[in-house]
């Protein structure tokens, strides 16, 4: 009897002991905060380390422009559903979000020096007035760039002065496109050469994304400024 004030000494001792050292690696030990019993509440997922973002530049695109170029991404209209959009500097010029985009030719005017925004115009190449077209791109001055994104049917009003005005801009595929063709362009006025800038895609029912319009057409780049504008 008289052992058992001793044994109930030590039985205390070795359970305190027995707790501490099950806190311990619980706690993951001193100045370690909770890391082992977060580990228990932590999903593999959630464990794992997050994948490094991409970095992406003024428009998306995935490698900066140099210096005196302009950052461009377009993207022509899908089918009759979704409009275009035309980005220039990190700036949307036109896009449906906008509300400055319709059916037919969407037309953006830059000033090929500052990169400024003049004009950005829809035209109804379908069942609209050419000649709203013409008066547009006719006077334009010297340097200005123009921004082209077809929206479901870009060229049944089209006529000669029409395609010649464009071809001019520096376009070689403005002579071929039809009905329902998609199309991108970036051209300038008084260019010498033809556009780097420019893709086409037919109307086929052999080739045709969707039911009655070829894909959508994406383009971006870099576009050196113009050194002077008139």
């Amino acid at each position: 009897m008289r052992l058992a004030g001793p044994l109930r000494i030590v039985a205390l001792v070795v359970t305190v002991g027995l707790t501490w050292i099950v806190v311990s690696i619980l706690l993951g030990g001193p100045g370690s905060g909770f890391p082992r019993i977060q580990q228990l509440f932590t999903s593999p997922e959630t464990s794992v380390t997050a994948e490094p973002r991409v970095r992406k530049y003024k428009c998306g695109l995935p490698q900066p422009c140099p210096e005196e170029h302009l950052a461009f991404r377009m993207v022509s209209g899908a089918a009759n559903v979704i409009g275009p959009k035309i980005c220039l500097e990190d700036k949307m010029l036109m896009s449906s979000v906008k509300d400055n985009v319709g059916r037919g030719l969407n037309i953006a005017l830059v000033n090929g020096v500052s990169g400024e925004l003049i004009e950005a115009r829809a035209f109804d190449m379908w069942a609209g007035d050419v000649n709203d077209l013409l008066k547009f791109i006719r006077p334009l001055h010297e340097g200005t760039l123009v921004f082209v994104a077809s929206y479901d049917d870009p060229a049944t009003k089209m006529n000669e002065e029409t395609r010649k005005l464009f071809s001019d801009l520096g376009s070689k595929n403005v002579k071929d496109l039809a009905f329902r063709d998609s199309w991108v362009f970036v051209g300038a006025k008084g260019v010498q050469n033809k556009s780097p800038f420019e893709q086409h895609v037919k109307n086929s029912k052999h080739t045709n994304k969707y039911e009655g319009w070829p894909e959508a057409l994406e383009m971006e780049g870099c576009i050196p400024r113009r050194t002077t504008a008139s």
